[in-house]
């Protein structure tokens, strides 16, 4: 009996997949098959931080009244990259969403609602025309202000280190007691939310900053609840690809979330846009 030639694994048109080139499948296609997992370039490590420099009662209260305090409980997650990697080979940057064999399948707000509590349905997260064009000064004048802290230096425009953010919440973090004024409970709990923004749900492409502009939304923490951050966090993802080009990022990052659920998601695009940059 005659079997016939192997099928080639690479696609029938080259002409549809623009982006081949720069796409990790091709190994697959050209023969070269890379037997590397992605290996994500660790962010500044949040969750080995609170474990050894635990909330007090009092910071919990005041993140659980702001609706984060579910994803800090949440904790990192154990991953499986080798499926990632194969997630990020099915990833289609034209239509944001994986091709799958069952299908297409992308993460909806309506996932981010369900799996880490943040609302889809609130009121748009943005910026009023003049945060966007204050100057670094500014900008430290702001941390001052909210944060009780001033960070030393002149270089990062509006971003400012994660690691000088931990390292104050470790200066202040023996001083919070149950007879801490509130304004400090307040001032510690904007530092947190400001790792936390930085390390989990608004990453910089550097791994290593954080916007200030944040605290233009971070000034009255009672308000949070009433912003559409799950949205937020699935635009973000967005627009960062589109800035940097990178699709394996982006891609990995949508992964992870979609490993958080067992079943094929619908395609839906986030109506709102963060313009945090």
């Amino acid at each position: 009996m005659d079997f016939p030639p192997p099928a080639h694994p690479g696609p029938a048109e080259d002409q549809l997949l623009v982006l081949r080139g720069d796409h990790r499948s091709s190994f697959v296609w050209e023969g070269q098959l890379s037997m590397q997992a992605l290996r994500p370039r660790r962010l500044d490590d949040l969750w080995e931080f609170i474990v050894e420099h635990p909330f007090h009662a009092r910071v919990v209260a005041r993140l659980q009244a702001t609706g984060f305090y579910t994803i800090f409980e949440l904790g990192r997650m154990q991953l499986d990259w080798s499926l990632i990697t194969t997630l990020v080979e099915w990833w289609r940057p034209k239509t944001y969403t994986f091709h799958l064999p069952t299908g297409e399948a992308t993460i909806t707000p309506e996932d981010v609602q369900v799996l880490y509590g943040l609302r889809v349905d609130r009121q748009a997260v943005a910026l009023p025309q003049y945060i966007r064009f204050m100057t670094r000064a500014q900008f430290l004048d702001m941390m001052g202000q909210f944060i009780g802290y001033r960070p030393q230096g002149d270089v990062g425009g509006s971003h400012v280190a994660l690691s000088a953010i931990r390292d104050h919440m470790v200066v202040l973090h023996p001083d919070i007691t149950g007879e801490t004024e509130d304004l400090h409970i307040e001032r510690y709990t904007r530092l947190a939310l400001l790792l936390f923004f930085g390390c989990v749900l608004f990453p910089n492409t550097s791994g290593s900053l954080v916007g200030m502009r944040f605290l233009h939304h971070l000034q009255q923490l009672d308000d949070l609840p009433q912003y559409s951050w799950g949205a937020a966090v699935l635009a973000y993802l967005d627009v960062l690809d589109m800035l940097v080009n990178a699709q394996r990022r982006f891609a990995s990052s949508v992964a992870r979330l979609l490993l958080s659920r067992s079943t094929a998601l619908e395609h839906l695009r986030p109506d709102d846009l963060l313009r945090y940059g």
